[in-house]
C-alpha cells in the first residue's frame, strides 16, 4: 500500500487516541493514555524489528486504540467477566483498525492479518501476533511494570514472580534475548525480582 495511505490510517489513529480524557504525564509533558501507549509501542517495535513492514507497524500502533470506550467496569468483577471483557476488547480494537484501514484502501489481505494480530489470534503461531505480544510486553517492562507495583502493594514476591513468568511466557526466544541483551530499561528496584523470575524460565 502507497505511503500517503500508511500515514493516513496513523494520523487517523492518532486522532482517535488523542480523545482519551484519561491523562499521563512523561517526559514533563501530558499525553492522553492511550495516544502515549501506541507511541511508546511504535518507538518500541523500532527499536525491536525496525524492518517490519505497514500492516505489522498500524497493528502494534492499534493495541489499545480506544480503549477507554470498553471500562473493565461495565463488565462481572470476577474472573469470566475479565475474560468477557479481554475477549471483547481485542475484537473492538481489531475491527477499528480494520475499518480505518479500509477506508484508507488496503486490500482484505491486510485487514485480515490485522484482525488476526490484534484480535490475539494464533499466538505462538502467526508471526503478527506474536510480534505484538513480544512488543506489548517489552512496553509493560519498560514503562509500566512499576506502576503496577506500586498500585498491588498486597501482592507478595510468590505472585509478582507468577506475573512475570506469564509475562515472559508469551514473549519469544528473540524478544527474551533483545531484553535481556540491555535493549530495554528495567524498572531498577525490580531487577533483582525479575532475574530470579526469568531465571530457566521459557
Amino acid at each position: 500500500m502507497t505511503q500517503e495511505a500508511y500515514d493516513q490510517v496513523l494520523s487517523w489513529m492518532d486522532t482517535a487516541n488523542g480523545e482519551d480524557p484519561n491523562i499521563e504525564t512523561a517526559d514533563g509533558k501530558e499525553w492522553p493514555k492511550e495516544l502515549l501507549y501506541s507511541h511508546r509501542m511504535s518507538d518500541m517495535l523500532e527499536r525491536y524489528q525496525p524492518l517490519a513492514d505497514q500492516v505489522a507497524k498500524l497493528a502494534i500502533r492499534a493495541q489499545h486504540i480506544q480503549r477507554w470506550k470498553s471500562p473493565r467496569k461495565a463488565y462481572p468483577m470476577n474472573r469470566e467477566g475479565y475474560h468477557e471483557w479481554r475477549t471483547n476488547l481485542y475484537k473492538f480494537h481489531a475491527d477499528t483498525l480494520a475499518a480505518l484501514m479500509a477506508k484508507a484502501g488496503y486490500d482484505e489481505e491486510s485487514l485480515e492479518r490485522v484482525k488476526k494480530a490484534v484480535g490475539k489470534r494464533g499466538i505462538k503461531v502467526n508471526a503478527d501476533t506474536q510480534l505484538l505480544e513480544d512488543v506489548a510486553s517489552l512496553v509493560f517492562i519498560e514503562h509500566y511494570m512499576s506502576a503496577f507495583v506500586e498500585k498491588h502493594p498486597e501482592y507478595d514476591e510468590e505472585k509478582w514472580i507468577g506475573i512475570i513468568r506469564r509475562t515472559w511466557k508469551k514473549m519469544s526466544s528473540d524478544a527474551h534475548k533483545f531484553a535481556l541483551a540491555g535493549n530495554i530499561k528495567f524498572p531498577e528496584p525490580l531487577v533483582p525480582l525479575i532475574e530470579k523470575s526469568v531465571s530457566g524460565a521459557t
